[in-house]
């Protein structure tokens, strides 16, 4: 299916003037297959002041004990992703809302028992949405996966860092493309952005600090998904029409793991 192009999209990227949803609907409407993994981080910091949940963090990681997690749940798999959809559908697009933890498609252990139930990606199985794909809907993603121990479900559920499950998802359904919309115009060094970056330059410029906080994630993920025959870009999803650009092969942002 070398027509599918994921796009990984965050709160910080839609507002009144977003055109992100349109363009997916319009991808949509050319016979490209977009699929879509979403973030929200600043509503569950939100939602969890709401309800008096303490929150802390680590190394750019939400700790996320057991009544966090809820409140993870509930935020990314129902407000977030429910909106989306609706959004989409409004846009004329039919769309279905799911999350890793729906058919086995985020399979993850615990990343580090300081952090709770944050969870890394061990596997995925792409079976649910390619069938979504297939019957001719959108895919709007949650990134919350299920706990495995040697290959079988602990029922366990785990909060999974969207940019690292957007990035596993392309490889797995061998998407053509996948697109990182953020709220910067790429990945900057000495005060540009870079048009591509190669995985040593991605490498080195990590090591030294250059590409740093919520940006390594994105890399890191764009350079998996390189690996496996996507071509990834990190652009500035506030541009008009980005994703279309994108999917036109436009040059912006920044293209991850071209060699």
């Amino acid at each position: 299916m070398t027509d599918i192009i994921v796009a990984k999209i965050g709160g910080s990227t839609l507002g009144d003037h977003d055109t992100t949803l349109a363009d997916v609907a319009e991808l949509a409407r050319r016979g490209v297959r977009p699929v879509i993994v979403h973030g929200g981080g600043a509503l569950i910091s939100e939602w969890l002041e709401r309800l008096d949940v303490p929150t802390k963090f680590e190394k750019g990681l939400r700790v996320t004990d057991a009544a966090s997690l809820d409140v993870v749940v509930g935020v990314l798999c129902g407000l977030v992703n429910k909106r989306l959809v609706a959004a989409l559908e409004g846009h004329g697009a039919s769309a279905i809302g799911l999350s890793g933890a729906d058919g086995g498609l985020l399979q993850a252990s615990v990343r580090d028992p300081a952090l709770g139930f944050v969870g890394e990606i061990t596997a995925v199985d792409p079976t649910p949405v390619l069938r979504i794909i297939e019957a001719g809907a959108v895919p709007v993603i949650a990134p919350v996966g299920i706990e495995y121990k040697d290959g079988r479900a602990t029922g366990q559920l785990l909060n999974i860092n969207a940019d690292t499950a957007a990035g596993a998802i392309a490889a797995a359904v061998g998407a053509s493309a996948l697109a990182f919309l953020t709220d910067v115009p790429g990945v900057k060094s000495g005060g540009r952005v870079l048009e591509s970056l190669s995985a040593a330059e991605a490498h080195e410029l990590t090591g030294t600090g250059v590409i740093e906080g919520g940006m390594i994630p994105k890399v890191e993920a764009c350079l998996q998904a390189a690996a496996a025959g996507s071509r990834a870009v990190i652009v500035d999803g506030r541009e008009e029409h980005a994703l279309i650009g994108v999917a036109e092969g436009a040059q912006a942002g920044t293209r991850v793991g071209q060699e």
